[in-house]
């Protein structure tokens, strides 16, 4: 069987869903595009978004370990590219995504131009470029919504059919970056060294924030999924 059929709704692949969360805007774009996502792949993917995450304290550090060891625990990761300049806490997600080899795909809808890339290179500063196990899906928002539009009968059909497309065409390369073989190729003790100063590097607390058997536990489900 397929690992694709495996998975359906029954092991699915948890994706960190990292982008901004300031406004009304970014907020329910995010929960939309994330339900979308789990429906259209028959709940293949599971998406965690960190505005749904419940925190325990309000302090700055709790959330971020919180998000970190978000990071480091979900299979794949999706990170929202969007803006003339990229969101701060989404490039650290990213490049910590980076670190431990977790396969990733960059979505950009924003149609401006932006980075200090040439006129073939992607839209955003290039130390955010280049790296393994990464795809990019970019489109123009603009033109995607005005298709979606055309024949909606309301602003309700118009974000269903707008949504159904980027969930659609995020799904795929998901699936096609899935596929993609790790760096440390089976490395174990490579493998284990990466995930244990990940808890260590960052410092604040995030050690202890994880449980003892986080790191083992981890490594095993992603081993099971076919990841490492």
């Amino acid at each position: 069987m397929a690992a694709t059929e495996r998975n359906r709704g029954v092991n699915p692949f948890s994706v960190y869903f990292a982008g901004e969360l300031f406004d009304h805007k970014h907020l329910i774009g995010n929960a939309i595009l994330a339900e979308a996502i789990e429906r259209h792949s028959d709940c293949r993917y599971n998406c965690v978004v960190p505005q749904h995450l419940e925190q325990a304290t309000g302090r700055a550090v709790d959330i971020r370990n919180q998000d970190l060891k978000q990071v480091m625990a979900c299979d794949l990761g999706l990170f929202n590219f969007d803006g003339t300049d990229l969101d701060s806490g989404t490039v650290v997600e990213f490049m910590v995504a980076k670190f431990l080899d977790i396969p990733s795909v960059i979505l950009r809808s924003d149609f401006r131009s932006s980075g200090d890339q040439d006129k073939d290179g992607d839209a955003w500063n290039l130390m955010c470029s280049f790296y393994p196990r990464v795809r990019v899906l970019g489109f123009n928002a603009m033109a995607w919504y005005q298709k979606a539009r055309e024949d909606a009968a309301d602003v309700n059909e118009c974000s269903s059919r707008l949504y159904a497309r980027i969930a659609d065409a995020v799904i795929g390369q998901l699936d096609a970056v899935r596929a993609d073989p790790p760096v440390a190729e089976s490395d174990e003790e490579r493998i284990r060294d990466l995930y244990e100063w990940a808890t260590r590097f960052p410092g604040g607390g995030l050690e202890a924030f994880c449980e003892p058997d986080f790191v083992d536990e981890v490594i095993e489900s992603k081993r099971r999924k076919g990841l490492l």
